[in-house]
């Protein structure tokens, strides 16, 4: 195969007309563009879907001793549809407005799971669907001074939030993602940074 020819850095995009679809809890935009191409020219006009729901940021606590984790459980209809499993086990996440990503991750645990955090340890910022979504993930780890939590419920009634918070030994969330029975992307980036932790200790 030949290789492309030109910068292979591309840098240069075109946004000829974009056009509000929905604006409401998030937005749905079409923008019509031209983008830089790996030779070096620009491409044809083309027509692209953008959904914009803001940033989010997700936080990992886990017992630094055991690296026990804590998870939530909750129902999430686009996971349903498609035949999907509807309540998905997840890290701690949470909408990022105006406020700064590490914020949003200590209120978030403090709603979700009534977890004070520590320090937290950014992992990555990923975008977890960049084909259709502008949302970046702040993902963090979190060690909890006070050891972990009992398993219990948590969640603003105000939010319509019904969550089941509960621990796991990091052996047994990794045999999860194995599994399939942990399939939010978030969780399974958080876990395995976890995991490579203790294998390189």
């Amino acid at each position: 195969m030949a290789k492309p020819k030109g910068p292979q850095d591309p840098s240069r995009v075109e946004v000829q007309g974009t056009e509000r679809l929905l604006d409401g809890f998030f937005r749905v935009e079409k923008a019509v563009l031209r983008h830089e191409q790996f030779d070096g020219t620009m491409s044809d006009p083309i027509t692209r879907i953008l959904y914009d729901r803001g940033d989010s940021a997700a936080v990992l606590p886990y017992d630094p001793q055991t690296l026990a984790v804590v998870l939530i459980r909750q129902f999430r209809y686009p996971a349903y549809v498609h035949d999907g499993p509807g309540w998905l086990w997840e890290i701690i996440a949470g909408a990022q407005h105006e406020e700064d990503p590490e914020a949003v991750a200590r209120r978030e645990a403090q709603e979700e799971a009534d977890l004070a955090l520590g320090a937290l340890e950014h992992v990555a910022t990923v975008y977890p669907s960049p084909g259709a979504c502008s949302e970046r993930v702040h993902i963090y780890l979190a060690p909890l001074s006070d050891g972990l939590p009992a398993d219990g419920h948590g969640g603003l009634v105000e939010e319509e939030e019904d969550i089941l918070v509960r621990a796991f030994a990091l052996e047994e969330a990794l045999r999860m993602v194995e599994a399939g029975e942990i399939a939010d992307a978030k969780t399974v980036i958080a876990l395995q940074h976890l995991a490579l932790r203790r294998s390189a200790e």
